[in-house]
């Protein structure tokens, strides 16, 4: 079989790179080991990922926002980080900015069904659902995809299979891989306290806690305690789940009833020695997998492929191969700058506000009074959080 481009992995920026690459005029083959019916209606997996305006443009522009229902859009009105009990927090929102929220909070599992629905309509996209790709044959003038159905030639081949990526491994591209030696439980519990849309990050001795409000009187409880922990939690009795979860945010909700399944996830962080070779390029989690603690992670997804999608369209447009080395690189520059310093930046804050020794506790508690008070600061960042540059 022949495409322009063949993306490995179906998951949310694998679609999203397969639609705004289509939108270019070329033809996309995605190959994904899951069955059609799992990427029609995939799951609630726990995830709630906090977009900012700019991804909200994104999407709108690829045409999946419209299959997301109105009532599952949470808007984040304003963010709070704590440490300890009875701290001065640092807050930040949209005062004086003309928007009434830093951005939305969807479901993992509504933004993959909606990519997903709109891939299927487009023509030029060919989704080959329940396909295991072996390995990645380079050539001269075209790369081959072999997969456990045949092949698929194409000028540009797309790694898009997450942040242990196995075809990344198999184009022998290395990665560092910071192990927080943590993992993070993550559910939906109704509670009795209105959230009025307030998202909480709370870096408490021995866990931390980020409470996301969602639409109906419930949260998203993500909590973060080393593995062992985490695994009595996820099989823990319903009621005693409630009143451990209860305990542990300190009551500040009332009344929390478990109202989802509980999902764990490890926490590593990814960044890959080079996002390109010829013919090949790395995008989402393959290429860069954030600490979950800025919530950014699908964010930079969508940039980085947002990116790709800018450097093949100059290429057409100057008739040069979108597989050469020279787009690719460009591309490559361009996501690391926006990129590298945020995932360092995010190592360093998550080691410091894990650390539960004297020193970290005193330092994180002086740096969040000294941070709040600075309003230069709080402004760059809210800027950060919001992500309100247009979409070209």
């Amino acid at each position: 079989m022949q495409s322009d481009v063949t993306i490995i992995g179906g998951g949310p920026v694998g679609l999203a790179t397969a639609l705004s690459l289509e939108a270019l005029g070329l033809s996309v083959t995605v190959m994904e080991r899951a069955p059609a019916s799992t990427l029609a209606e995939a799951p609630f997996d726990g995830r709630e990922i906090a977009l900012t305006h700019h991804s909200v443009g994104v999407l709108r522009k690829i045409g999946a926002w419209a299959h997301i229902p109105d009532v599952a859009i949470s808007p984040l009105r304003e963010a709070r980080v704590e440490t300890g009990r009875h701290n001065h927090p640092l807050t930040f929102d949209t005062r004086g900015r003309g928007v009434d929220a830093l951005g939305y909070l969807v479901s993992n599992h509504l933004i993959r069904r909606a990519l997903y629905a709109q891939a299927s309509e487009r023509p030029g996209i060919t989704i080959r659902a329940g396909t295991a790709t072996r390995y990645v044959r380079n050539g001269r003038e075209e790369m081959t995809v072999v997969h456990d159905g045949g092949e698929e030639n194409s000028r540009l081949v797309v790694a898009a299979d997450g942040r242990f990526s196995q075809v990344r491994r198999l184009q022998r591209i290395g990665a560092v891989v910071h192990d927080f030696r943590r993992s993070m439980l993550v559910c939906r519990m109704a509670h009795e306290s209105p959230h009025h849309h307030v998202a909480t990050q709370w870096f408490d001795e021995g866990q931390t806690i980020a409470l996301l409000p969602v639409n109906g009187g419930a949260s998203s409880v993500v909590l973060t305690l080393p593995s062992d922990r985490i695994e009595a939690l996820r099989h823990m009795e319903r009621d005693a789940f409630n009143a451990q979860i209860m305990q542990r945010v300190g009551n500040r909700l009332g009344r929390m009833r478990l109202v989802s399944t509980r999902h764990v996830y490890p926490l590593r962080g990814v960044y890959a020695h080079r996002f390109a070779t010829p013919g090949f390029a790395l995008v989402g989690d393959a290429a860069v997998g954030m600490h979950p603690i800025t919530a950014h992670g699908f964010n930079l997804g969508l940039k980085g492929q947002e990116t790709l999608a800018q450097e093949v369209a100059v290429a057409m447009e100057k008739g040069t191969p979108i597989g050469s080395l020279s787009v690719l690189r460009r591309f490559e520059r361009r996501h690391r700058l926006a990129t590298a310093p945020l995932f360092a930046a995010t190592n360093g804050i998550a080691t410091l506000y894990t650390r539960d020794e004297m020193p970290f506790r005193e330092l994180r508690r002086a740096g969040l009074r000294v941070a709040d008070m600075l309003s230069p600061f709080k402004n760059a960042v809210t800027d950060m959080l919001m992500d309100r540059q247009k979409t070209a």
